[in-house]
């Protein structure tokens, strides 16, 4: 079974290829769907870059039809589904890479997952939709749960924390309760603390260097996405589009640390600073030994 590749093993973390199929995502809206519906989504568009994506070396492939970008206002489950099932279905039948459904709604989830989908990418980590941990379990498929505070349209309204990294573990901590609850099982479990999700510039980057002890208290693999990210843009000044090298940059250092999974727009360029990260992790660690 495709989903069995999945290892998320920091020695080898899985490259995730953003395939996102929205009209208005901060970095590439627009780029497979050409009206505000779902009936412009350009399927051959998206197997060309899901191609692309594998060979520069994605071992997981992301849909989402639903932008969270900061502001972002949540669009009908009717809409979603009509943007992310002809994606997902042509994914499955044109590759073996697993594919993930990147959704806060159950009944986007439980038609992914029909459709052969086998991850579910939730980024408000269980609390938009509870029946969406419920069918993750029923199809005994991954779940990520995502850290959010909000929503996507509120969330960088004034964001604030004290201990960022013990707030954003005891928050996971709960989401987590709440999958398990649900039926989701624990070895099916990834978390993701939210890179740019209300999170302040300081909370972006103590989050990233922290990574590791977050992993370590949740007991629990990480994905991170710091991909294009606005934090990015703060440090370099770059737009969106230019920010995939201060993203390989963040990747060699979340993969330097033991992350699992790297979500990125730029597989191929993740990838190889993946590589360096983890190799350099590796010898750090037996130096340390």
């Amino acid at each position: 079974m495709a989903e069995e590749r999945l290892a998320f093993d920091r020695n080898r973390p899985e490259i995730v290829g953003v395939l996102n199929v929205t009209p208005d995502s901060f970095s590439d809206g627009g780029r497979f769907v050409t009206t505000t519906r779902g009936a412009g989504v350009d399927v051959a568009g998206v197997l060309a870059a899901a191609k692309e994506s594998i060979v520069g070396g994605a071992t997981l492939l992301d849909v989402g039809g639903e932008s969270t970008r900061p502001g972002a206002v949540s669009v009908s489950c009717e809409e979603e589904l009509a943007r992310t099932l002809p994606a997902v279905e042509a994914l499955v039948e044109a590759t073996s890479t697993p594919v993930s459904i990147d959704t806060r709604k159950a009944a986007v989830a439980d038609a992914a997952l029909e459709a052969g989908a086998t991850v579910v990418n939730d980024v408000s980590g269980g609390h938009a939709d509870a029946d969406l941990l419920r069918v993750t379990a029923a199809h005994g498929a991954w779940l990520v749960l995502g850290h959010l505070r909000g929503t996507p349209e509120t969330m960088q309204d004034a964001p604030h924390y004290e201990a960022v990294l013990e707030e954003v573990a005891d928050e996971l901590a709960a989401s987590m309760a709440l999958a398990l609850a649900a039926g989701v099982a624990r070895d099916r479990i990834v978390i993701d603390p939210g890179i740019g999700f209300g999170k302040r510039l300081e909370d972006n980057l103590s989050l990233i260097v922290g990574v590791r002890r977050l992993g370590e208290v949740l007991d629990r693999p990480i994905m991170l996405g710091p991909s294009r990210k606005a934090f990015l843009g703060t440090l370099t000044g770059d737009p969106p589009e230019a920010r995939d090298t201060a993203t390989h940059a963040a990747c060699a250092i979340a993969a330097f640390l033991g992350v699992e999974a790297l979500r990125v727009h730029d597989p191929a360029g993740a990838s190889r600073a993946a590589r360096v990260g983890v190799a350099l992790g590796q010898a750090a660690r037996e130096d340390a030994a």
